[in-house]
This record gives structure tokens, C-alpha cells and sequence, in this order.
């Protein structure tokens, strides 16, 4: 069997299948397997989540991720890095980081293929893939391949400095295959206009918000930048915005503005607004956020207006993004080949035999967090076991 693709999913399926005895080849492109594991979680690698769940997935086909999720849990992958000896530690929200290097992971996979006997090419460039009666054969820039089984473990198409390429749905098509729209998902969104200028001024500025979109919501930070908005809780929400959607911010989750009012009108504090909110919010964020009219007044000066200005500014801050930074930045591709056209248990194409797809490749986008990243070693085992 032939493995196209050295990344998580390819290098999961490959020692999943060594293990059973099959031979096996894995080619990349690229200079060196992993690099994406390799630059993940900002070098430590956020392996996977404590609580992975179906619904953490965007997909057409919401029951596809099911049978994979189930049959290979967050829980085997944990088992798998203890047994390594790798150690690691929760951040936040269940997400699991190696304490060292995210080479570790990487390390880990290549050493579970070198005991299988799995074979690695680098520098290795499919030119072209042709069914034969008994598999395929594969034309690469070293010399000719055949192969009973081909699996396509090649990505999306984000980060594409890391050798990110649109092979994996050329292949798809090639075979009949059909491919959903793809956009940059886990990305941060831009502004346009004053809104970019207000973002510029607050550059660097975190501060703890829930975004939300008409279907969804995420409670995390986020990060103003020179662009637009980041930070977890705009990379979340990205997977679910599309272009010309309003999303709407509460920068004040945790607590009520009009009740805060009535607290310190009730203590009957003289400061003036904008230094009672230091307590609860950046004191750069104030200065831009506020009108110098209402910042200094005091309580007892402020006037339902004045409220009501504070409520729709703090609370519910409504924008119409220019877009997104796009694939230089993305985490990774919503959207990919058609889920309805691969079996959720081998992961084989419906109309070609020994064609498996694994991974991002296909339309199936997790949320932040680690969750793709279990993805790609669910679908990759699942695959192993069947090619």
C-alpha cells in the first residue's frame, strides 16, 4: 500500500497498517515528514482534547465523524503518548500539549512506522495516479510506484509555506469524486474602515469576550491586531462565519453593565466610569471603546442613554468583517471531498476500490483545541485497519 501525505493522518495509518503486516510506503513532497505536528500548539503540539465529542465537527454529514471518533477515542491517542513515555499536560479547555516539543508526537508516529517497517520518501512528488486492474501505479520524480491500496492523507490547504497543496481533491476529482467549496477556517478575521483603525489603536489588546454568530457561540479570548481580530475565541467562530455575516461581541461575559451601575450607584462611588470599569476591562480597551463624554462621567451623572450606549458597546458590539487573513494563516480547510462518497468505517471510496481518503482532506473540520488533530488519528487508524 501507498501512503500519499506524511503528516498526522498519513503517518496514524501507516503504522496502524504496519502493525497488521502490510508493506508499506509513505511519500511527501515536502523536505521532511510532520511538519505541520512540528509547528502546531506553538511548538508543543496540542495532540488532542479531554472531551471530544461528534458535535465539535463541521461536516454536511454530521454522522460521518461518528464511527471513527468512537473506534479510535482521545483516550487511545493518551494511551499511545503515555506508552512513549511522552510527557504532557493539560492548558486549558482539555487540551493536551506535549510539556517539551512537539517533536515528541512527531517522533513517537515515525518510531511506530520504523518498528512496523513502514518505508518514508521525502522529496517525493506524485506526477500522476492511474487505476490498474490489480491497484494503481504512481508516477513520482523517483521512478514508478504500485500499489494494491492508495491512501490520500495529503491536507488542505492552509499554511501553504508548509508545502499545503490542493493534490488530495485533484486526485478526488480525477476519480469522480466531488469536492465542496473550500475557504480558511481557524483563521483570524480582518477589518475594513474605522473599524480597522479602532483595532489598529488596540493592537496587542487581549481581553476574555464570547463571539457569536446567528448558529453559534465560543466563550474565550480574543486579540485585537492590526488587521482585525484573533485570538481563540475569533478562530473559533471563523469555522462558522461566512463572508458578509455579522458577528456580534460581549466584551463583559461575566458580568452585567447596567447591574454594575446600579451597584455603584448604590455605594454611591464618585469615581468616574471609566476608571470604575478598570477593575473589569483593559485600560486601553476603555479609552478607545468610550466616548470621553460617558468614560468620565460618574454614576450619578449618567442617563439611560448613556446606559443604553454602554449596554450595545460592551455587551453587544455588532460588525460586519472584511474577511478573513485566508490559507497564510488558517489552522485549517472547512470544506473537502464529499464525506457522502466515503465509507465512514474504511474510509475507502464508494466507487474505487482501495482509494481511502483520511484527514482534512476530506469535509470534515474540527474545532480549536485539538480536535483535528484527533481527527486525523481516528480516520487514519480506521483506515489502517481496512487497506
Amino acid at each position: 500500500m501507498v501512503i500519499i501525505g506524511g503528516g498526522a493522518a498519513g503517518l496514524m495509518c501507516a503504522a496502524t497498517a504496519g502493525q497488521r503486516g502490510k508493506t508499506c510506503l509513505v511519500i511527501d513532497h515536502s523536505n521532511k515528514l510532520g511538519k505541520k505536528i512540528l509547528m502546531s500548539g506553538g511548538g508543543r503540539c496540542n495532540f488532542t482534547n479531554l472531551e471530544i465529542e461528534p458535535e465539535n465537527y463541521l461536516s454536511p454529514n454530521p454522522h460521518f465523524c461518528k464511527s471513527a471518533l468512537s473506534r479510535f477515542t482521545q483516550w487511545d491517542f493518551i494511551a499511545m503518548v503515555s506508552r512513549h513515555d511522552i510527557p504532557y499536560h493539560e492548558k486549558t479547555l482539555g487540551q493536551l500539549f506535549c510539556d517539551n516539543k512537539a517533536s515528541d508526537i512527531l517522533n513517537m508516529l515515525v518510531n511506530e512506522c520504523e518498528t512496523h517497517n513502514v518505508i518514508t520518501k521525502t522529496h517525493c512528488t506524485v506526477e500522476s495516479v492511474d487505476k490498474q486492474p490489480d491497484g494503481f501505479q504512481l508516477k513520482t520524480n523517483q521512478g514508478e510506484v504500485q500499489c494494491q491500496s492508495l491512501v490520500i492523507a495529503t491536507g488542505g490547504l492552509s499554511i501553504p509555506t508548509m508545502g499545503a497543496t490542493g493534490f488530495g481533491y485533484t486526485i478526488a476529482e480525477q476519480f469522480g469524486i466531488s469536492v465542496s467549496q473550500r475557504d480558511a477556517a481557524l483563521v483570524p478575521l480582518t477589518l475594513s474602515g474605522h473599524l480597522l483603525e479602532r483595532s489598529q489603536s488596540l493592537a496587542g489588546v487581549a481581553l476574555d469576550c464570547v463571539v457569536s454568530t446567528a448558529e453559534q457561540s465560543f466563550s474565550e479570548s480574543m486579540l485585537f491586531t492590526h488587521r482585525g481580530l484573533s485570538g481563540p475565541a475569533l478562530l473559533q467562530i471563523s469555522n462558522y462565519w461566512t463572508l458578509g455575516e455579522t458577528i456580534t461581541i460581549n466584551f463583559l461575559p461575566k458580568n452585567d453593565i447596567r447591574a454594575l451601575i446600579a451597584q455603584w450607584h448604590e455605594q454611591k462611588l464618585k469615581q468616574n466610569i471609566k476608571n470604575l470599569l478598570t477593575q473589569y476591562l483593559p485600560k486601553r480597551f476603555i479609552s478607545v471603546w468610550m466616548s470621553d463624554e460617558v468614560a468620565n462621567k460618574t454614576v450619578n451623572q449618567l442617563t439611560e442613554l448613556d446606559i443604553q450606549e454602554l449596554e450595545k458597546n460592551i455587551h453587544n458590539w455588532s460588525i460586519t468583517p472584511a474577511g478573513t487573513e485566508g490559507y497564510r494563516t488558517a489552522e485549517v480547510t472547512r470544506g473537502g471531498i464529499n464525506t457522502d462518497e466515503i465509507s465512514s468505517k474504511s474510509f475507502q471510496a464508494k466507487n474505487t476500490e482501495g482509494l481511502y481518503f483520511i484527514g482534512e482532506v476530506l469535509d470534515v473540520t474540527g474545532w480549536l483545541g485539538g480536535y483535528n488533530f484527533q481527527w486525523a488519528w481516528a480516520s487514519g487508524y480506521c483506515a489502517g485497519l481496512h487497506v
